[in-house]
């Protein structure tokens, strides 16, 4: 009970928020952050890409080490790293299960192994990657790739909002436990006051999506007020735009040392498959 206590305490959503404003606006020390934000997209979408070639599980543990190493390298938040592990082990139990209720055999259900790692290697690859790229490199990148302009705006938007979302959500989760009243009752692992605090986190949504609303509409009128349309058509401003984005050294052997350990990985792979 004291270590159920314990996590309750770091749950918070203090915690929670700092997690995310790590997360969400990238590691300026890390070496990701270093490297030019087009090429880790590219590279990332490479990396989505390439596990669903290959049933090799040699490979796919290879893989999913590396993509492990790049994630500890772009220090990724443990909050991702826990609720990935959950997802995974939480998926693997119940179709194992399944598999046995139905009248199947153990072997069965090992067969989705594959696709398990596949799925890890995918999403350690993409939170390495956008865990060190901060919004705006992020929305200048995709603006360079021809997206259209109001699009990369909308994703730079929506990470500068997080901020505003959490502080404004963290105060009505204030505001309902000053105004309610917990539990007489603990319960066994303190579930009643899970269920207090899940019911709260639920009620406190709509009035943050109302809340924030409003204040989408006062940024939209006052971008639309200093001629914020015209600065998306023109191309002189979209030139000073990216002008930031620089292809270096560092990239070069960034995808020659993943070129030359992919490698590696395939070939121990067809050397001692599994």
């Amino acid at each position: 009970m004291n270590g159920s206590h314990n996590i309750l305490n770091k749950l918070t959503v203090e915690n929670i928020k700092i997690e995310l404003m790590r997360t969400a606006f990238g590691h300026g020390e890390t070496y990701f952050s270093k490297l030019d934000p087009r090429m880790l997209i590219v590279w990332c979408t490479v990396f989505t890409i390439l596990p669903w070639f290959t049933h090799n599980l040699t490979i796919l543990l290879g893989l999913s080490v590396f993509m492990g190493i790049l994630a500890y390298q772009a220090k990724v938040s443990p909050l991702l790293i826990i609720l990935l592990a959950i997802g995974i082990f939480s998926q693997f139990f119940y179709i194992v299960t399944l598999a046995i209720f139905l009248g199947g055999s153990f072997s069965a259900a090992v067969s989705i192994i594959p696709l398990t790692l596949k799925l890890l290697v995918i999403s350690l690859a993409t939170m390495a990657v956008f865990t060190s790229i901060d919004p705006e490199k992020f929305s200048d990148s995709l603006l360079s790739f021809g997206v259209p302009a109001k699009f990369g705006f909308g994703v730079s938007y929506g990470y500068r909002m997080l901020p505003i979302l959490l502080e404004e959500y963290e105060n009505l989760i204030h505001s309902f436990r000053l105004r309610g009243k917990k539990p007489d009752k603990k319960g066994w692992f303190y579930v009643y006051y899970l269920v207090y605090y899940a019911k709260m986190a639920v009620v406190a949504f709509y009035p943050m999506m109302l809340n924030t609303a409003k204040r989408t509409r006062t940024t939209v009128e006052a971008l639309e007020v200093r001629g914020f349309s015209y600065t998306l058509e023109s191309s002189a401003s979209k030139n000073l735009k990216l002008a930031h984005l620089t292809y270096t050294k560092s990239d070069t052997y960034f995808i020659v040392w993943t070129i030359v350990a992919t490698g590696l990985i395939y070939t121990v792979g067809y050397v001692v498959p599994l």
